[in-house]
């Protein structure tokens, strides 16, 4: 389903999970929305059922699920709103991280720099690279 292998012996709901771009309660929605059971396996589904969830995962808005549910919201290229899944997720990902480079943006230069970008501390966590710290003096 949506390029990924879901496992058929775990609940619908966390199976759905194993989609890169669908979290636990995105895919308790979309289970609620296509009227399936829970409780059932994945295993269990048949073609119907999984083309009707499939459906409800690409065209999220059109079956009532708000806007404010989605993980791409107020999309910079075109404004939309809209629930990115699988390979999309992480391709618009590395795209909005190469347009805030270009744009030397605070956060794009952290990205680049290889450090904190939201707004921790950086004196003594995130250390990576050469090893700092105190030498004792010999005596």
């Amino acid at each position: 389903m949506q390029n990924t292998n879901v496992d058929g012996k775990v609940k619908v709901m966390f199976a759905l999970r194993v989609i890169q771009g669908i979290g636990r309660r995105f895919a308790n929605l979309v289970c609620k929305v296509a009227n399936i059971d829970l409780n059932r396996r994945a295993g269990e589904l048949n073609e119907a059922e999984m083309n009707k969830i499939a459906d409800v995962i690409a065209k999220p808005l059109d079956y009532g699920i708000p806007k404010w549910f989605l993980n791409r919201q107020r999309c910079i290229k075109d404004g939309t709103y809209s629930q990115l899944i699988s390979n999309n997720a992480a391709t618009r990902l590395r795209e909005d991280l190469e347009r805030m480079k270009k744009m030397r943006l605070h956060r794009g230069l952290r990205h680049w720099w290889g450090i904190k970008v939201r707004g921790q501390r950086t004196k003594s966590s995130g250390r990576t690279g050469k090893t700092l710290g105190v030498t004792k003096k010999k005596k």
